[in-house]
């Protein structure tokens, strides 16, 4: 069944098995959350009885949103348990529609104000009164079904929306609790649609989260740059003498590719740091954990450019990840 379900989503993007980090080494591995998209932010009515009459595609919507805004959290949520699928569906695309705000905002406030709107949304979906609106109605359903714990889902949205401002993360530290706050409470969540409440699978979420992040942001580089911004930790580029405008110009020396080997290297840690668990993970969580596959294939790929976060190869997508996912998937491992 997860195999004819992902079939049905094969497409373009990268995957593969991690290796281990020696010299210069590093493994691999990606995750973007798009822009775009804009959001049916509609304020009034309150769907309390959400039957898919009133909110006919709802489901569809959120599956949609997700092949086309994070094809990667598509891929893995079609490896999921059936019971399990269109819960974590509701929960990425929950994520990206936070993650595309700050891309689709021309001022801090416009952000502000959708954040607030998800932040009422999330009360109201408590309070079993959701919005009308896709995403909001989805989510409605999979808090009832699994009992989701609230705090998490205000924890990505407050972090979202403190990530409006932009600026670079002053160290790698900051990026680290940034992404713990958005990707490792995501991975919370998604372990709780599929029945986990573990001690050892919350250590292991919380590393592949960190190593999400780290990851995205090396991956959101090239993209940020050709709008003359850099989120790279501050502390990193002052270890190596690099300032921004090196990033902006784009330079291939040395010390700029030291900057990006030091960071892929904290997200390989922390990749290193989840699989140490893995032995007392429940073999039930390990779904959750999926898209390591995409996290190795990016480290490996930024690895075999010597650290070269403008390269052409990075952008170009792995036609296999859908099949390396099935295979990881296969063989119950992360």
């Amino acid at each position: 069944m997860a195999a004819s379900a992902l079939a049905a989503g094969l497409g373009p993007l990268r995957l593969g098995p991690s290796r281990g980090l020696r010299g210069r080494a590093v493994p691999r591995g990606p995750s973007a959350h798009g822009r775009g998209l804009p959001a049916p932010v509609v304020l009034g009515r309150s769907a309390t009885a959400c039957s898919r009459t009133e909110a006919p595609g709802s489901d569809l919507y959120c599956v949609e949103l997700l092949r086309k805004r994070d094809y990667e959290g598509y891929l893995c949520c079609l490896l999921l348990p059936a019971e399990a699928r269109s819960s974590a569906f509701a929960l990425r695309a929950f994520n990206v529609e936070l993650a595309q705000v700050k891309d689709s905002i021309s001022q801090k406030t416009i952000g502000q104000m959708r954040m607030q709107f998800w932040k009422k949304a999330v009360e109201d979906i408590y309070s079993d009164s959701p919005p009308h609106q896709p995403v909001a109605i989805e989510l409605w359903k999979a808090v009832k079904r699994h009992n989701l714990t609230k705090r998490w889902l205000m924890k990505i949205i407050d972090e979202r929306e403190k990530n409006l401002d932009d600026k670079a993360y002053r160290n790698i530290k900051e990026l680290e609790t940034y992404a713990e706050n958005t990707q490792s409470s995501l991975l919370y969540l998604t372990l709780e649609v599929l029945g986990v409440r573990d001690l050892h699978a919350d250590h292991a979420a919380s590393h592949i989260g960190k190593a999400q992040g780290i990851v995205t942001c090396l991956r959101a580089t090239p993209y940020h740059i050709s709008r003359r911004k850099v989120f790279l930790p501050m502390d990193i580029c002052m270890l190596h003498s690099v300032s921004q405008e090196d990033f902006l110009r784009k330079n291939q020396d040395k010390n700029l590719r030291d900057v990006i080997y030091d960071i892929a290297s904290q997200g390989h840690l922390h990749l290193k740091h989840a699989r140490s668990f893995q032995k007392s993970v429940p073999v039930k969580a390990f779904p959750a954990f999926l898209l390591t596959v995409a996290l190795d294939d990016y480290l490996e790929k930024i690895q075999r450019v010597d650290f070269d976060v403008f390269h052409p190869r990075l952008q170009q997508k792995n036609t296999l990840l859908a099949l390396h996912l099935y295979i990881r998937s296969w063989k119950k491992r992360y």
